[in-house]
């Protein structure tokens, strides 16, 4: 009999063991890609229910969405009732809690929700942490999801754009008048937001270095003299850096310029603050078009002494960046089901998007998920704050709209190791 009971236990070890390889976290991905999102929820329900699914994100808003999300699945199933715990974590340490959680013999966190194409690429694409899932209803649907938006899989690209005050009558009409001399625009540090980094390492890309080069051809005297003797300068330092486009140079003035004229800013809310008021003459800055969304009018403040200056008429060059949020399951995932559902219902349905497309500047990679703000700025039908009404993603990532500098978590891996040394000592000797 102990023979017998041993044989059986030794069997129930082997099943258990081979449901478990069955399980792993690549082969639930696998096989959820497979799925449709009415299958996928099915799933979520049996894995989590009376379990919590920790998520870790850098935006406040997964929680709202965890929030809708667990109240569809109880729609599903009355009985349902799993939790999602969300966490923002701050200072850039996301990526030192996942790295810490994968490596600990007791995984917390599912799924994340993270910003940083280059040390997304860096530290978690290349070393496996992070893993990529695309719901079959977005690579399916009838939106047809966007192109670049799936490796690894964007729930959303944000705008950080150009703007200037307007109560003076100064105006910018060029991107490398953001550069001109005694110009000093706001933004936030290149080491505090490192998605402000990675805007610079795209400029030397082939498409943003030629559109600085058009801009450049169209400025005239002075102006174009200065910056064309700097361009000169950084001849030298392209072909050092093994940059391949060949506007390099081009691009490598303009983060030489910017960096070292950029009025440093701790937050892109206070510098909206500050460049809505009409004390604000001839300033300007690149920050979170959706900023405006939070403007308060009075005497001393309104959308209305703010331009955003890709909308004017002759704008020429680029108009601001890009940069995404990216969702992928944790490779140590403890529940990979329920990730993978609830990352499906974020990218494939209008209420999982609902937390981030309430305003403008924020864009689905799933066009069935996209809201119109092109009248954000009407009142009562009366076109009344003209720079709150947003053109959208076509309009602003194309070569005859805004010309987004957009994102590219490969290319900023790419390049970043030498060009982030080069782009730190022109800040560190500011």
């Amino acid at each position: 009999m102990k023979k017998i009971l041993c044989i059986v236990l030794a069997l129930a070890m082997m099943m258990a063991s081979c449901i478990a390889m069955a399980e792993t976290v690549e082969e639930v991905i696998a096989q959820a890609q497979t799925m449709t999102n009415e299958e996928l929820y099915a799933k979520a329900i049996e894995e989590s229910k009376g379990k919590t699914l920790y998520g870790i994100g850098n935006s406040s808003r997964g929680k709202t969405a965890a929030e809708t999300f667990i109240q569809m699945l109880q729609s599903i199933d009355p009985s349902y009732d799993g939790v999602i715990e969300w966490s923002q974590p701050k200072n850039n340490s996301i990526f030192t809690t996942l790295n810490a959680d994968i490596k600990s013999a007791n995984h917390i966190y599912s799924m994340t929700l993270i910003q940083d194409g280059n040390q997304i690429q860096s530290k978690m694409l290349d070393t496996g942490n992070l893993l990529n899932f695309i719901p079959k209803e977005w690579a399916e649907g009838e939106g047809v999801a966007i192109e670049n938006n799936d490796q690894p899989l964007a729930l959303q690209t944000l705008n950080k754009v150009f703007m200037y005050n307007t109560v003076g009558d100064k105006t910018f009409d060029n991107c490398w008048d953001f550069v001109a001399e005694g110009v000093a625009p706001l933004y936030m540090g290149v080491n505090s937001e490192l998605v402000g980094k990675n805007f610079l390492y795209m400029l030397t890309a082939d498409t943003y270095a030629n559109y600085l080069k058009d801009a450049f051809d169209a400025l005239e005297g002075d102006e174009q003299a200065r910056i064309a003797s700097v361009v000169a300068e950084m001849e030298p330092e392209a072909e050092a850096l093994g940059l391949e486009a060949e506007n390099a140079p081009y691009a490598l003035a303009f983060i030489k310029l910017w960096c070292e004229q950029y009025n440093e800013q701790t937050d892109d809310g206070p510098i909206c603050n500050t460049l809505v008021t009409s004390s604000a003459v001839d300033q300007c800055g690149l920050l979170v078009y959706s900023k405006l969304r939070s403007v308060e009018e009075s005497a001393e403040t309104s959308v209305n002494n703010i331009a955003v200056a890709a909308y004017q008429d002759g704008y020429k060059g680029i108009g601001g960046y890009a940069y995404k949020h990216y969702l992928q399951v944790v490779k140590t995932s403890p529940l990979p089901w329920t990730s993978c559902a609830f990352i499906a219902y974020m990218t494939t349905t209008e209420e999982g998007f609902a937390a981030w497309g309430k305003d403008m500047g924020g864009y689905s990679a799933n066009p069935v998920c996209m809201q119109d703000h092109s009248q954000d700025g009407y009142v009562d039908g009366v076109n009344t704050y003209d720079a709150k009404n947003d053109r959208g993603y076509d309009w602003w990532i194309s070569a005859d709209g805004g010309r987004l500098v957009v994102e590219d978590p490969a290319y900023c891996a790419q390049v970043s190791f030498d060009l982030g040394d080069w782009i730190d000592m022109i800040v560190g000797n500011k």
